[in-house]
């Protein structure tokens, strides 16, 4: 079998595919496009103790006796909030795993499976680092084999997007083997990334604990590769995501206290998708979120009407939220809000009236807009 063939078949799919003709854009380069580096077991070193799961705090929400205590204090798994389309993200960390003879693999697995199915009705990713797997802590190939094959539909059906960071000739040939048992659809959702610059296109780097000696690797990757000058994003006349409350109200020719994006949005979903199943939970085609950022953020109208999709709606809200500088309930309220549960009931009332008189007059006004909206979901009109 070639070493080209797997991705190559894929390819040749996508192009096929008149639903799926923009996945192209993806990169998703055919395995002898570019030079793959083989496994070093020493690049892996012993200062790099952030990556050494017996060192690392356990896990606050797990009680030592709990039947994944061993496995979960590793931080081989962990959730690591949403990706630039509102989808649920998971991390595998190959190099916080222990060497082999140290592992119960048939427990991580059922580890895995235990937190994904928490998020498995809704839309998510997985990144992999893959960077740190060697000869020591490498499962055997039926473990992989079994691993694939234990994620049936439903694990599959939601998952949008496996992020392989830091690829090598492992992977290579792994994805040779695993030709016959991986399901073309599946395939079509594996995209490699030679470095963190190039996943900051789907997800934001800084909200993850990225293991240091992954940081690391991938700075030394950077280095020998031929600097390029930083030219620094130039904001746009008609910027919409990315800048603050305060400054989208002075841009308005109106002065306009709720920002174009929130307002069309919200009439959108309000008129399709008070009772829509899923909302919020959801996520949209990648490619018409990023058309309809742009059309923002370039001045030109967007009509919501025209995609006929709700989910879309929601997932520019939530974009436009997540993209503010700041917070909607502000970095000095952070504390606040992360203590919040450990306020006793009869202060929480007064708690909550005290932070919000301290926001500033723009983040209060969107943020009662949203409430306001939100509470129509919760209670629709009959």
């Amino acid at each position: 079998m070639a070493a080209t063939d797997l991705l190559v078949d894929l390819q040749d799919d996508l192009v096929s595919d008149d639903t799926s003709n923009a996945l192209g854009q993806l990169k998703l380069s055919p395995l002898d496009e570019k030079t793959w580096p083989v496994e070093r077991d020493d690049d892996l070193t012993t200062s790099d103790k952030d990556c050494t799961p017996e060192i690392v705090d356990p896990p606050s929400n797990l009680k030592w006796d709990d039947p994944y205590y061993d496995i979960a204090r590793c931080q081989i798994v962990e959730v690591a909030g949403d990706d630039n389309f509102g989808r649920k993200v998971i991390v595998f960390n190959a190099c916080r795993m222990p060497p082999s003879h140290q592992l119960d693999h048939t427990k991580l697995l059922q580890y895995l499976k235990h937190t994904l199915d928490k998020y498995v009705e809704s839309d998510y990713s997985v990144v992999y680092f893959h960077y740190g797997l060697t000869s020591q802590n490498k499962p055997s190939f039926n473990w992989l084999r079994e691993a694939y094959r234990e994620f049936d539909r439903k694990y599959k059906k939601n998952i949008k997007a496996l992020y392989i960071v830091h690829p090598t000739r492992f992977i290579k040939a792994l994805l040779v083997v695993f030709k016959p048992i991986i399901s073309m659809k599946f395939g079509r959702k594996i995209l490699y990334v030679n470095h963190l610059g190039e996943l900051e296109q789907y997800l934001k780097c800084e909200r993850m604990v990225i293991p240091s000696c992954v940081k690391k690797f991938d700075d030394s990757l950077q280095a020998a590769q031929k600097p390029t000058p930083l030219v620094p994003k130039k904001q746009l006349p008609h910027q919409q995501f990315g800048i603050s409350l305060q400054m989208l109200r002075e841009k308005h020719p109106d002065n306009k206290t709720i920002p174009l994006v929130l307002e069309q949005s919200v009439a959108y979903i309000k008129k399709y998708g008070l009772n829509k199943e899923g909302i919020f939970r959801r996520s949209a085609n990648m490619y018409l979120v990023k058309e309809v950022l742009d059309r923002y953020n370039a001045g030109v109208s967007v009509d919501f009407e025209s995609y006929q999709d709700v989910h879309l709606a929601a997932v520019m809200l939530k974009t436009f939220l997540r993209e503010l500088p700041e917070p909607l309930l502000t970095y000095n309220l952070y504390d606040q809000v992360v203590s919040f549960g450990k306020v006793s009931q009869g202060n929480q009332v007064d708690t909550v009236a005290e932070m919000i008189r301290s926001l500033p007059e723009d983040n209060y006004t969107v943020l009662r807009y949203l409430v306001e909206f939100l509470g129509m979901g919760a209670f629709p009109s009959s």
